[in-house]
């Protein structure tokens, strides 16, 4: 006779592995491929059946902005996107453009590499700028003899600077009510 726990247990379910272990599983399958000597990058035909193209991935912030940057260092393809779209559609303006750009100009690889950001929060002058702090870091993850031109030029460091929250009896973080003598 079973009891009436038994029955209305319910069966033990499988643990889906962890996203973690798929990641390395992959890195060791394309270590793999480049000690057999055959070649890393894929075509566009592999990314459409479900195979993901490997990738260096860093963040950029800058205030409330966040930017992921993907850098697809043995792809074909030499185009630079920010969420879904061309970079300079993306910045319309020729300042904003100037700074996503500077990176890539200061170590000469504009237009030579396959580069997917998407961001998050901020504005678009902080998500420019987050951009930037985004492929510095990336950059440096491909090619670590270039940190001496990167931090350099200060594209390393996190601007940490962010708006101060306004403290109660002010007017702002700071400005007091205006003072009257009469």
């Amino acid at each position: 006779m079973t009891s009436i726990t038994e029955k209305t247990a319910k069966p033990a379910r499988k643990k889906a592995p962890v996203k973690a272990e798929v990641k390395e599983a992959a890195l060791i399958e394309i270590k793999a491929e480049a000690k057999q000597g055959k070649p890393i990058h894929h075509d566009e035909s592999e990314a459409k059946k479900g195979k993901k193209l490997p990738y260096l991935y860093s963040v950029g912030k800058r205030k409330t902005a966040v930017a992921r940057v993907r850098f697809y260092p043995k792809d074909e393809r030499t185009d630079f996107i920010v969420d879904g779209v061309d970079y300079k559609t993306r910045f319309p303006y020729s300042e904003y453009q100037l700074i996503v750009e500077q990176t890539l100009k200061k170590v000469d690889m504009l237009g030579k590499y396959f580069i997917t950001v998407k961001l998050a929060g901020g504005g678009i002058k902080s998500q420019a700028e987050a951009v930037r702090h985004g492929l510095a870091r990336v950059i440096l993850k491909f090619d670590e003899t270039l940190r001496k031109t990167l931090k350099g030029d200060g594209l390393l460091t996190r601007d940490s600077r962010k708006k101060e929250r306004k403290k109660p009896g002010l007017k702002r973080a700071r400005r007091a009510p205006q003072f009257a003598k009469r």
